[in-house]
């Protein structure tokens, strides 16, 4: 799906791509219903076309990479529905394939494979706890099965986001590391600490000297949490940096509802290409305004 000739790695070494924001935002916003436990992943069965659309509404936004609704799609979450393990297959192939046609509209537009954490599959909140009593082994043989299949359906990159702790990002990588399709590592964190409370120094190390980890950072938290992780991931990986927060807001679990002010900056956080930052968009609540805003900046020509 890539520009032909011109990998994604190649395109980092050369610039800053657009990320695409937060897709269960856009999907609230085109009146669907998320309030099942599969969220967004529901939809690939039930509506498809209101995921395209929503990956339509990003590239028109000027977003240079959409990540796929694959992030809570998972066997055993599927299967919990009744549905079988073909049926899963076939739905992880379809979130690559939607993102695939809609990013046709673009040009050089590229598709993320979204592989969420173990936590996401739990629906419990959890990713952002992580230390789910489960060894570096089992993650990764929880992982493998959608990884493979999702490689499979010809991503440009698989995006191993919302990783809340280093044992989760370890088992990833292994269950990510004989597909042969470039990926990037990106943590939910909490100030300079992974949700699990580990330093992000260890986090970020991981991906150093790992040939298939195209960039490594942060998303799905503060804003001001993801500037500060810059310069450190590019400091302690040597690579190209992702980051797409989130749009500052609280989520309130007890009024279902967000609270507090946004404070995503798309001048700040186009900023961040001094540090090292490649990869650029937002994540929850961070929609195509802000995207469009951020793509003017980060495309803009030179003064």
């Amino acid at each position: 799906m890539s520009a032909p000739g011109r990998p994604l790695a190649a395109a980092l070494a050369e610039g800053t791509l657009v990320l695409d924001g937060g897709l269960s935002n856009q999907l609230a916003d085109q009146g669907c219903d998320l309030s099942d436990a599969l969220w967004s992943a529901r939809l690939l069965a039930d509506a498809p076309h209101e995921i395209e659309a929503a990956h339509r509404a990003y590239v028109r936004a000027g977003a240079q990479v959409l990540t796929t609704a694959g992030y809570q799609a998972t066997y055993e979450g599927f299967a919990r529905r009744g549905v079988s393990r073909a049926d899963t297959s076939a739905l992880l192939r379809r979130s690559v394939e939607l993102a695939g046609r809609a990013a046709g509209e673009g040009t050089g537009v590229r598709v993320a494979a979204s592989v969420g954490p173990y936590g996401a599959m739990l629906a419990d909140g959890s990713e952002y706890r992580g230390r789910y009593g489960l060894s570096v082994r089992e993650l990764e043989r929880f992982h493998r099965p959608r990884i493979e299949t999702l490689a499979e359906a010809g991503p440009d990159v698989l995006a191993l986001e919302t990783v809340p702790d280093t044992d989760e990002a370890e088992a990833l990588l292994r269950a990510a590391g004989g597909t042969g399709v470039p990926l990037w590592l990106s943590y939910t964190v909490a100030g300079a600490a992974t949700r699990a409370g580990q330093p992000l120094e260890r986090a970020f190390a991981l991906a150093a000297g790992q040939d298939q980890v195209i960039a490594v950072g942060v998303n799905c938290c503060d804003p001001r949490d993801a500037e500060r992780a810059v310069p450190l991931a590019a400091e302690v990986s040597r690579k190209p940096v992702v980051v797409y927060p989130n749009s500052g807001e609280r989520w309130d679990p007890a009024a279902r509802d967000w609270r507090g002010p946004v404070t995503f900056d798309p001048a700040r956080l186009a900023g961040c290409r001094a540090a090292g930052a490649r990869l650029i968009g937002g994540c929850c609540r961070v929609g195509p305004d802000r995207i469009a805003a951020l793509s003017r900046l980060l495309t803009a020509p030179p003064g």
